[in-house]
């Protein structure tokens, strides 16, 4: 086995897009390291020739999602996976939303139907469309913002989650944060729990609008200062998070007192939108031979 090499892993349908993966790959390269791009589910992979496995963008997971979680406990087996798969497994499912809030963490209020559950009624949805704030409803195992819809109305609210649930998928709804059509979200990201950087991300659900066919919903995307608030909010998501987190993304937006909250905790394979801040792909090549040392 070569000790420097390092595989990012990716997806067929990502290679091309995932606008990290370039940079990240020319600063493993840059720190001495043999960084190579491999996809989850190529079956000509010799994971066992890796010393380290960093998901990048394994994107298209999750409407292959047990079988994703298949090859993430074959694969550990072989070579260090990091994030840890045990981490991976749980901030995929954002359930994970309700042990940040047991721990204090300021959380979108998020209320969550299991198919086993009765039939959901209206008056079950959470508060908010009477103050003049949608409800936005998603799948708890998602990502691009598929399947997601911000809607208007209580009953397509209900629709929406009835169809998800009768496609057996667990459900969570949250009233909108209105001042993200002004303000966007803020990312804030870190290297071994080190803050490097932070972002803007421009408002993506229009109101009723059909969710995205595209692999992901376009996104907006800036540099952003984050305000001492952010900063706060954000370390203390990281503080409750499991331990030894090679990455991490802490989304944030702002709530109707103007305090931010957490919207994603991203764990698994978050961008990192290096072009806003160029430097963090040092920073993040560096704690990757850190890990090797």
């Amino acid at each position: 086995m070569d000790e420097r090499r390092v595989a990012l892993v990716t997806a067929r349908v990502a290679a091309a897009t995932d606008a990290d993966l370039p940079p990240l790959m020319q600063a493993l390269a840059d720190v001495g390291l043999a960084p190579e791009a491999a996809c989850w589910d190529d079956a000509a992979v010799d994971w066992s020739r890796y010393r380290l496995a960093v998901l990048r963008s394994p994107w298209d997971y999750v409407p292959r999602y047990e079988e994703f979680l298949e090859w993430l406990t074959r694969v550990e087996q072989m070579t260090t996976v990091l994030n840890r798969p045990e981490v991976v497994r749980w901030s995929t499912d954002k359930r994970y939303l309700r042990d940040l809030a047991a721990d204090g963490v300021p959380v979108v209020p998020t209320t969550f139907f299991e198919p086993s559950d009765p039939r959901p009624q209206v008056h079950q949805l959470p508060a908010g469309l009477e103050g003049g704030s949608d409800l936005v409803v998603k799948p708890v195992v998602s990502a691009g913002s598929k399947d997601t819809m911000r809607h208007s109305s209580p009953s397509a609210a209900l629709d929406h989650v009835h169809a998800l649930l009768a496609a057996g998928r667990a459900v969570m709804v949250q009233p909108y944060q209105d001042a993200v059509d002004g303000y966007g979200e803020t990312g804030l990201v870190y290297f071994d729990g080190i803050f490097s950087h932070a972002f803007r991300k421009g408002p993506i659900l229009g109101r009723d609008a059909a969710p995205t066919d595209e692999f992901f919903a376009p996104e907006e995307i800036a540099a952003r200062d984050p305000s001492a608030a952010e900063r706060a909010a954000a370390d203390v998501a990281i503080a409750a998070s499991p331990p030894d987190l090679l990455y991490a993304r802490v989304d944030l937006v702002p709530s109707a007192d103007g305090a931010p909250v957490v919207l994603e905790l991203e764990l698994a394979e978050p961008s990192y939108f290096v072009s806003v801040a160029p430097e963090s792909a040092g920073r993040f090549a560096e704690c990757v031979a850190a890990r090797l040392t």
